[in-house]
């Protein structure tokens, strides 16, 4: 299936990599939900990228608003082509400072929401096939301080995806299944792990300097990687890793 006759469904499309993601599979031609808790970033952005978009009002939590979004994805559509699962959330807070209704926030957005997600992706895409693409972070593989829920839950979505990826082809469904685990990425996202009262640019200074590259990612380079994993170039690609980090886990 071509780029061109592709729909996809982008969740978290109202943040700085959302976004891109969605101008990036517009600009190859599919049509694209964009689908978000926030209606008017949503609303705009489908607006941008044309007639063949459309906003979808998504709480990834909530099974209701799954079922929703599949009732309104068949009713415009027809079909789910491809399912980006990008939607996330992340409060800094050590192990001392976080709470429980902390981590089960955490949990709840980013690993319950990929959870369902790719139940709602296998059910639409099961016969006629498609690729289910995760967000998890290069904090799934090494931890740090100052993030134990957030890098939790982004493991789990790491194991979640080899868990479907192999539940898809063991089942015989054309479905493949990778995840994304991007490092620093320009976005609002890390902005909000300076420290209490530090500068902003000494922060991110500190992040390219950690980066081999010698810069923090984009947007534009995690959408690249997107598509990639979305496209018949990847064909032979499931339950996969791509690392997007720089080199900061190397």
């Amino acid at each position: 299936m071509s780029d061109r006759s592709r729909v996809v469904l982008v969740t978290g499309a109202a943040g700085v990599i959302g976004a891109e993601i969605c101008r990036a599979f517009a600009g190859a031609g599919a049509a694209v939900i964009a689908a978000d808790l926030r209606d008017d970033a949503t609303a705009a952005l489908a607006r941008e990228l044309g007639p063949r978009a459309m906003a979808l009002h998504l709480d990834v939590t909530s099974p209701a608003d799954w079922d929703r979004a599949r009732e309104r994805v068949l009713e415009r559509y027809g079909r789910l082509d491809v399912l980006v699962n990008n939607a996330g959330t992340l409060k800094p807070a050590t192990i001392e400072e976080a709470t429980l209704e902390d981590w089960r926030h955490a949990m709840s957005v980013n690993a319950d929401g990929s959870f369902l997600g790719c139940k709602f992706g296998v059910a639409l895409m099961k016969e006629s096939g498609g690729a289910i693409v995760n967000f998890a972070s290069v904090l799934a593989i090494r931890g740090r301080s100052t993030h134990p829920a957030y890098g939790a839950s982004k493991a789990a979505v790491r194991l979640l995806t080899r868990s479907v990826a192999r539940h898809c082809g063991e089942k015989g469904y054309p479905i493949r299944v990778n995840v994304i685990l991007p490092g620093a990425i320009d976005s609002e996202m890390v902005r909000l792990n300076v420290p209490p009262g530090g500068s902003e640019a000494d922060y991110l200074e500190s992040l390219r300097a950690a980066h081999p590259i010698g810069r923090l990612g984009t947007a534009a380079d995690i959408a690249a990687a997107v598509l990639f994993a979305a496209s018949d170039q990847s064909s032979f690609m499931t339950g996969s890793d791509l690392v997007i980090d720089g080199g900061s886990s190397s």
